[in-house]
């Protein structure tokens, strides 16, 4: 894919490839935002009953900032803290949002899962405040494993949650559109790759890197079905205040586009310890 060729050039190029670092710093940018929109909006959706609901929001805009600080080489102890902030804030909203379910009648049930509060957007912030920290240097182990390995893995274990969620999502609106199966099939053969690259690292660059690069483009791509999707409610866009609260998410694709940089930043990484 093009992405994959211009994030990864071929050998003997003259153009410099973005750094890991930057990778994982843009990566983490992209996810904050991400959050910040869906969160943002879902949260309004539900009237800031609870004014835990601000924390979200707020901290994702927090980790936007650090992380565009990271890419002007600012970075220090002001992002560092945003990004912990971000972890901390994403593991207590995934517990949150599953406490919120089963608090419900009936407990978890099948249904709940469709229209519940979602674990997806809390542990996308999560994952950008892991991959801001490790962009800035303070989240890798000193032992084993080393750094591409566990960019890998993490990124991974976030493309299989994101599929997950997705895959319930667009179950609920019964993969009326063929579409609605590729950021299902294409991200799972990427985590697929990463898995395979953290454990023969070298082996399936190409490949991978073509995957990568058409997971990137879903974030685009699902904007704008997201957006059709949205035009498709009664009263198109001239009735946004209503049909962009009940329909498809708009801020949710570019967490793709997020977690393939981050995959890239692995490959590079990988690349570089062989």
């Amino acid at each position: 894919m093009l992405l994959g060729r211009l994030i990864t050039p071929a050998r003997g190029s003259r153009r410099r490839k973005p750094s890991p670092q930057r990778l994982l710093y843009s990566s983490s940018a992209l996810l904050s935002l991400s959050v910040l929109g869906d969160s943002g909006l879902e949260h309004y959706r539900g009237l800031y009953r609870n004014r835990a609901m601000y924390v979200a929001p707020t901290i994702a805009a927090a980790g936007l900032a650090g992380a565009a600080a990271g890419l002007t080489g600012r970075s220090g102890r002001l992002p560092a803290v945003a990004f912990r902030s971000a972890v901390v804030t994403g593991l207590a909203g995934v517990g949150f949002h599953a406490w919120n379910l089963m608090k419900k009648p009936g407990r978890l049930r099948w249904d709940r899962l469709f229209y519940g509060a979602p674990a997806g957007a809390p542990a996308a912030l999560a994952l950008a405040g892991v991959f801001g920290l490790m962009a800035a240097g303070r989240g890798f182990p000193r032992s084993r494993p080393p750094p591409g390995e566990a960019v890998a893995l993490v990124t991974a274990i976030g493309l299989g949650g994101n599929i997950a969620e997705v895959a319930l999502l667009h179950f609920r609106g019964s993969y009326q559109n063929r579409f609605m199966y590729l950021p299902i099939a294409i991200p799972g053969l990427a985590a697929a790759g990463l898995l395979a690259e953290a454990a023969w690292p070298g082996k399936l660059d190409g490949a991978l890197a073509s995957l990568l690069g058409a997971t990137a483009v879903l974030g685009p791509l699902g904007m704008v079905f997201h957006s059709y999707g949205v035009s498709r409610n009664m009263g198109g866009w001239a009735n946004f205040s209503q049909n962009v609260l009940s329909g498809p998410p708009l801020a949710a694709p570019p967490s793709f586009s997020g977690l393939a940089l981050a995959g890239f930043a692995a490959l590079a990484l990988r690349n570089e310890e062989l």
